[in-house]
């Protein structure tokens, strides 16, 4: 009986020593045993410059926290744009095992499946918090989980943009006649909407667009909302500013390698979850504290705010719908990330409606 106790106890120690959270008990000279973990380190890049408020800052926070939970064993090096890979290459980086994870946006994958457009959230769909919702309580997270996996890729939810503007342009938009042939950086199933309204849509990595747009290399861009616009200095070439519905509450995803997330200990993948739930909630909170205050200092700068005319927005709807049901034709995956979808929209939309919807009417 000794025997079998002593060998499930080397057997337990030797799993725990694979997975990276061993606990060696050193006698102290002085003091009592103290507990020392074998270090984990994993390496993310993003999509995003060093240091890029919100979103890159975003992910330094999360390496932060994570290093404090872990008491220092789960080391996270986070890595801007280009210095491991491309801003677009983190995808198939992570998922090929060249780093450990990455931070971007799930639109930007949709040309490898269309689905994965709709993990960000679709043109006049959902908000922020009734995406939330249905990744935790609709389905959303197992289809992404699942879709994610043909690529050996595991993600969490890695914030929030909340509603974003519709976009800067270098001329004002007084019909949809004005859209016809002009170029502009937007991506995923906003871009492909834009394009049926005979917009030319362009993705650029955010490096790229302020020297494209001053050049006149692109007519427009949408890019976030007044606290990262304003850091991008588009105001400078593109004076009009419009209110947008392409993207309701993008949501932006802090994906790992899923063989590499496998091997971690479930104390370093419960931190990491819980830490990435937090880092969602709070990257959300700061776009909506950050946008109030930077759409101020741009109304100082003489930009006033517009919106699209009615029969822009009113095509706009039907180019959704057009795009939504040729898609699902050409992806049996689409088709059935999008049931989910809509089938939980219209579940919390009558709600959403007669509370949050109501009350933002009358107060």
């Amino acid at each position: 009986m000794k025997r079998r106790a002593f060998l499930a106890a080397t057997a337990a120690t030797a799993a725990a020593t694979m997975s990276g959270c061993t606990r060696e008990m050193i006698e102290g000279k002085k003091g009592p045993a103290v507990s020392r973990r074998k270090k984990v380190t994993l390496k993310i890049a993003t999509s995003w410059p060093a240091h890029f408020p919100i979103m890159g800052t975003g992910v330094e926070w999360f390496a932060q926290e994570v290093k404090k939970l872990s008491g220092g064993t789960l080391i996270v090096k986070v890595y801007p744009k280009n210095i491991l890979v491309p801003a677009l290459a983190v995808f198939d980086a992570a998922s090929g095992g060249q780093i450990d994870g990455f931070h971007s946006g799930p639109y930007y994958w949709k040309g490898k499946n269309p689905a994965f457009a709709l993990f960000s959230g679709l043109p006049l769909g959902m908000n922020a918090t009734e995406l939330v919702c249905w990744m935790e309580y609709g389905g959303g997270y197992m289809l992404w989980r699942e879709l994610y996996a043909r690529y050996n890729l595991y993600p969490f939810m890695g914030g929030n943009t909340g509603v974003q503007m519709g976009g800067w342009f270098r001329k004002p938009i007084k019909s949809l006649a004005d859209l016809k042939g002009l170029k502009m950086r937007i991506p995923g199933l906003g871009g492909e909407v834009m394009a049926r309204l005979g917009v030319n849509p362009i993705l650029l990595p955010a490096g790229e667009i302020y020297t494209a747009l001053e050049r006149g290399t692109i007519d427009a861009t949408e890019w976030v909302g007044p606290a990262l616009d304003i850091s991008m200095g588009f105001y400078k070439v593109a004076p009009y500013y419009y209110t947008g519905w392409h993207e309701p509450g993008s949501v932006l995803e802090l994906t790992f390698n899923k063989a590499r997330f496998d091997r971690l200990c479930e104390e370093h993948k419960a931190i990491i979850a819980t830490t990435a739930k937090a880092m969602n909630t709070r990257m959300y909170h700061e776009f909506m504290d950050q946008n109030a205050r930077a759409l101020k200092q741009l109304q100082q700068k003489g930009i006033h705010v517009r919106h699209f005319p009615q029969t822009v927005t009113e095509a706009a709807k039907k180019a959704v719908a057009e795009v939504v049901a040729e898609q699902s034709k050409q992806s049996a995956d689409f088709k059935r990330v999008y049931a989910s979808m809509a089938e939980y929209y219209k579940l919390i939309r009558p709600w959403d409606d007669l509370s949050e919807g109501h009350y933002l009417q009358i107060r």
